[in-house]
């Protein structure tokens, strides 16, 4: 990680570290960068993202590129329109994160922005020289949209009559999913659809499944599907007011496109968050598995570099690279309708025979993150690993976009999720202090 790129782009505080003077460095950075010819601009609903957009957009203008402006789309939005079109993208959101925060994610003809180039950026906000040229041509464009639009026309989507509920967590895809769940289904029901630039994420959203739970119960409907607030992420439940997360879809979804022999090379990608209870279902259906480490570009890289068909977190990011190449929550849950209409079936009929297990995630936090440098944290952690066993998680990293140390631990032993997890937490503390 960069002075200013994170591991998921640029992030911070809008109107303090995120300022307009930073994102018109930023845009002349872009520039200086990649030397692009134009240049498309996305955002969410957050009241600092006008902001942001059209400051980049004028250091991108000021040195005689052309911009697209998009409006509010979702991030998938963006990096599909970034790809089919060979431009650089550039959406402004903080994801799932509250309003006050804000972000600019760089895409590279449809990818994320490497680390040299980001590095390069980086050198230009510190040190470059702000030059004007001739203005360039500024667009307020709904190309985006209309290509999009085409990824779902492919799918020769049918009606559902299934009673629909999603949440849209007064983000980037409230326009786009309302659009689009009227083609399939003209009742449903959206919540989570009335920004006002303060609510995005807030008490909403896939990180919020309770607003989408008092839906589905208040209706009675049979499904219900949550998006973040840039929209690559789902959660979906049904109307026993279960929740699916990421690792649940990814399984569903596998399982249909391996009977339809459209899983290529018969393996999905998950990342070592995953749920041993998963991993065992999946070998139980003769489907393989590869694990990476947590975030969406080790899926990514897994995913191209082998030619795999699904992949994802159990956050709720999944790639259906057979349909888009990036993540996109709208479009996993309209195939997950899709599915479910085809075959005539539930959420729990399509993940019959899966045995979750007692899952224990502890966030440490105020504590220096070298602790995980020591060696007798490394061998702590090896020796709560082997008294796991197999068929178990652990994990523990250091959080990428706060100030914190996540332990992860699964078995089928509650009793020893319980006993190890509170002994490594306790021990990763004693050593913090002595740092």
């Amino acid at each position: 990680m960069g002075k200013y790129f994170g591991t998921d782009g640029i992030r911070g505080v809008s109107f303090e570290k995120l300022n307009s003077e930073l994102a018109f460095r930023v845009g002349q950075g872009i520039v200086h960068t990649f030397k692009p010819n134009q240049v498309v601009i996305g955002m969410d609903t957050r009241e600092s993202s006008p902001m942001l957009a059209y400051s980049i957009a004028n250091g991108i203008l000021s040195l005689g590129v052309d911009v697209l402006m998009a409006g509010v789309v979702s991030t998938p939005m963006v990096s599909h329109y970034s790809k089919i079109k060979n431009i650089i993208g550039v959406m402004i959101t903080a994801s799932h994160n509250p309003f006050m925060d804000n972000g600019i994610k760089v895409f590279n003809k449809g990818y994320k922005s490497n680390d040299p180039d980001e590095l390069q950026i980086e050198e230009f906000i510190d040190h470059g020289e702000i030059t004007y040229k001739e203005f360039g041509k500024l667009t307020l464009s709904n190309d985006i949209h209309d290509e999009y639009i085409k990824i779902y026309e492919n799918m020769n989507l049918k009606p559902t009559s299934k009673k629909i509920g999603f949440d849209s967590a007064n983000g980037a895809n409230y326009i786009i999913s309302r659009e689009i769940f009227n083609h399939i289904n003209p009742n449903s029901i959206q919540i989570g659809n009335l920004p006002n630039g303060k609510n995005i994420n807030l008490n909403c959203g896939s990180t919020h499944m309770e607003s989408l739970l008092a839906l589905i119960k208040k209706e009675k409907l049979d499904i219900g599907l949550s998006f973040d607030g840039d929209g690559d992420r789902i959660m979906v439940a049904d109307h026993n007011q279960t929740i699916y997360d990421g690792d649940l879809i990814i399984y569903m979804i596998a399982t249909y496109l391996k009977k339809k022999n459209l899983l290529n090379k018969n393996t999905v990608v998950l990342t070592k968050m995953s749920n041993p209870g998963i991993l065992k279902a999946l070998s139980d259906q003769d489907i393989s598995y590869t694990l990476t480490d947590v975030g969406d570009k080790y899926v990514f890289h897994e995913l191209y570099t082998n030619d795999y068909t699904i992949g994802g977190e159990s956050s709720g990011h999944v790639i259906l690279t057979h349909l888009l190449h990036t993540g996109d929550g709208l479009l996993v849950g309209i195939y997950l309708l899709k599915i479910l209409e085809e075959l005539n079936t539930s959420l729990q009929d399509l993940v019959k025979g899966v045995e979750l297990y007692p899952f224990k995630l502890t966030n440490i936090k105020g504590i220096n993150k070298k602790v995980l440098e020591l060696d007798s944290v490394k061998l702590k952690i090896k020796s709560i690993q082997e008294r796991l066993g197999n068929h178990s998680l652990l994990l523990v990293r250091a959080s990428g976009t706060e100030a914190l140390i996540r332990v992860t631990i699964s078995s089928k032993d509650e009793s020893l999720v319980e006993t190890l997890s509170e002994e490594l937490v306790s021990y990763i503390q004693m050593e913090g202090k002595k740092i």
